[in-house]
C-alpha cells in the first residue's frame, strides 16, 4: 500500500525517484511522472500492478515501467514467484474490482483498504495455465481494442453525413437558383413569449412530481429539462441564440419542436408562415449553418439577436418543390439516424465483451 512522503519532498526536476500518487500520471498501460520526491516511502516495482485505491478513480491500473515511490491512492500488486504470474493478476483483477467497489460505494470517498485486496479469493491454475489464459485474454483483449477504435471511427464519420448530405443540398446548382428571402420574411418570431425561468426555480416548481405530469422545457441546448406548464402546442424551430452553436460542423443550431413545451431565453423560436415555407423545410435550412456567424455579434458573449437574425437568406423555392425534398431528406436522416444507432448498438456490445471474456476465462471455459 502507497504511503505519500513529505510535500517538502517533492519537485519537478527529476531528483532523486519519480512519485505516483494517483491515475493523473496514468497512461493506457503506463504511468508517465510528473513528479519527484527525494524522500520516498513506499516503492512499486518493475512489472507491479499499480492499483488505485482512494477516490472516484478506485480500480483503474497501470503497469510500472521502472521503480517508482508511490502515494497512499495507489497499491502496488505483485504476484508471488512460483505462485502467480502478474499478467494473470492484471486480468484477474478486473473481475473482482466491481465487487470491491460495490462494498465502498455507500461511502462518501471510496477507499480499499489492505485488508479487502489481501482477503480477495481466487482459482489459482497451475503456471503454465496460468501463462496460456494470460496470453490469449491479451490478444483478445487487444482485438476488442482494435475494434473499439474501429468503431469510434465509424461512428465519427456517421456522424459527419447528415452535414455533409444538407451542404450536397443546398450548395447543388438546382439550389442556387431558387429564390432567396429573408428568415423574418418568411416565419414570425415568437421571442417575446419566451420565459427564461432560473433553474432553481424550475426545479422547485417539479419537484415530487410524476414525469407523466410534466413537459419539456427547451434551450440552446435542446431538451434542458421539465417544467410543469407548457406554452406552446405546435411545431416550432428554435434557433440558438447563444454564439458558441454557429460555426460547428458537429451539432446542428437549429431542431425542431413537436407538442406541448416550454422555451428558455436562450433559443430563438420561430413559426412558420405556411403559406410561405414548410417547417420542415424550415429546420432542413437552418441546421447546418456555418454562414451565420457572420450575423453574430458581441465578443465577450457572442450572440444572435432578432433583428439580425431576420436577416437570415433562406433558400425558397415553391411549397410543391419544398414538400418531395423534404420527404427525401427526412428519408435520409433516418438511414443517418439508424446507422448511428446501429454503431453505437456495437459499441455497447463491446463495452461489455471485456466482462464476458474474462468471465469464460476464469470460469476455465477458454
Amino acid at each position: 500500500m502507497g504511503q505519500s512522503p513529505p510535500g517538502t519532498s517533492y519537485n519537478s526536476n527529476g531528483r532523486v525517484i519519480p512519485l505516483l500518487n494517483g491515475p493523473t500520471e496514468f497512461g493506457l498501460i503506463n504511468p508517465t511522472p510528473v513528479q519527484w520526491t527525494t524522500s520516498p516511502t513506499q516503492f512499486a516495482e518493475p512489472e507491479d500492478i499499480l492499483l488505485c485505491v482512494r477516490g472516484a478513480t478506485t480500480g483503474r491500473k497501470n503497469i510500472a515501467d521502472r521503480r517508482y515511490c508511490i502515494g497512499r491512492g495507489l497499491a502496488a500488486i505483485r504476484g508471488r514467484v512460483d505462485k502467480t504470474l502478474n499478467r494473470f493478476l492484471w486480468f484477474y483483477l478486473d473481475t473482482v474490482t466491481n465487487s470491491l467497489l460495490r462494498e465502498t460505494s455507500g461511502s462518501t470517498f471510496p477507499n480499499l483498504p489492505r485488508e479487502k485486496l489481501q482477503g480477495i479469493e481466487m482459482l489459482l491454475p497451475p503456471l503454465p495455465e496460468q501463462k496460456r489464459i494470460a496470453s490469449i485474454l491479451q490478444e483478445l483483449m487487444q482485438e476488442v481494442e482494435c475494434a473499439r477504435i474501429a468503431c469510434e471511427k465509424q461512428l465519427e464519420a456517421a456522424k459527419s453525413l447528415p452535414v455533409a448530405y444538407l451542404r450536397e443540398v443546398f450548395e447543388s446548382e438546382e439550389a442556387k437558383k431558387w429564390e432567396r428571402k429573408k428568415l423574418g420574411e418568411v416565419c414570425e418570431f415568437l421571442d417575446n413569449m419566451r420565459i427564461p425561468f432560473n433553474d432553481a426555480v424550475r426545479q422547485e416548481r417539479i419537484a415530487g412530481k410524476d414525469q407523466s405530469e410534466l413537459y419539456p422545457y427547451y434551450g440552446a441546448n435542446g431538451q434542458v429539462g421539465w417544467i410543469d406548464d407548457f406554452l406552446f402546442d405546435e411545431e416550432l424551430i428554435l434557433l440558438a441564440e447563444d454564439g458558441g452553436f454557429f460555426g460547428s460542423t458537429e451539432r446542428p443550431i437549429a431542431y425542431k419542436v413537436s407538442g406541448k413545451c416550454w422555451v428558455n431565453n436562450h433559443a430563438h423560436v420561430l413559426r412558420a408562415k405556411n403559406d410561405l415555407v414548410d417547417v420542415d423545410w424550415l429546420y432542413f435550412t437552418l441546421a447546418i449553418r456555418p454562414d451565420i456567424i457572420q450575423y453574430v455579434s458581441g465578443t465577450t458573449r457572442p450572440k444572435l439577436n432578432q433583428e439580425k437574425a431576420s436577416l437570415i437568406p433562406i433558400p425558397l423555392p415553391m411549397l410543391p418543390i419544398q414538400r418531395p425534398f423534404v420527404s427525401c431528406l427526412k428519408e435520409k436522416m433516418s438511414q443517418f439516424e439508424n446507422l448511428q444507432s446501429a454503431i453505437l448498438n456495437q459499441q455497447s456490445v463491446l463495452h461489455s465483451l471485456p466482462q464476458a471474456i474474462l468471465r469464460k476465462a476464469f470460469r476455465g471455459e477458454l
